[in-house]
């Protein structure tokens, strides 16, 4: 049993050397999106973590394994969408990632995994509306 523990202790130690690059590049302000004030502000509270430069590393994303995941998520919702870099988007790619938005603003983002360490991120129905209205998207 001890040696169990004790082989488990040093995988998880050798764990924490292997560290994912975890980086927020400089914010050009004339790259982000612009929309009205309520919507930035949900979407900081909501999106930004994931889908901008401006991520706020929480300190549990410096542990393997959860630092693994975390960047990965982080990289793969950058790569889907990024706020920072909004206008670096053609317009046909910004009508794109509008139509997107509308979608999934409605019941996928943000992710359960996520809102589950920050509450404070869920989304109520009024706010996807809000959200979804700003897009300019209709169906």
């Amino acid at each position: 049993m001890k040696k169990t523990l004790l082989i488990f202790f040093v995988i998880f130690v050798v764990m924490q050397f292997i560290r994912p690059e975890q980086k927020n590049t400089k914010i050009v302000k004339e790259l982000e999106i612009v929309a009205k004030p309520e919507v930035m502000n949900l979407f900081k509270t909501s999106c930004y973590d994931c889908h901008s430069n401006k991520t706020n590393w929480p300190w549990y994303s410096q542990v393997a394994p959860f630092s693994w995941v975390i960047t990965s998520h982080v990289n793969d919702g950058r790569s889907a969408l990024n706020f920072t870099q909004w206008n670096n988007y053609d317009k046909q790619k910004q009508e794109e990632k509008l139509r997107s938005i509308y979608k999934k603003v409605y019941a996928a983002m943000p992710l359960k995994s996520y809102t589950s360490f920050h509450e404070e991120a869920d989304l109520t129905k009024e706010q996807r509306e809000m959200i979804r209205n700003w897009t300019g998207v209709r169906r």
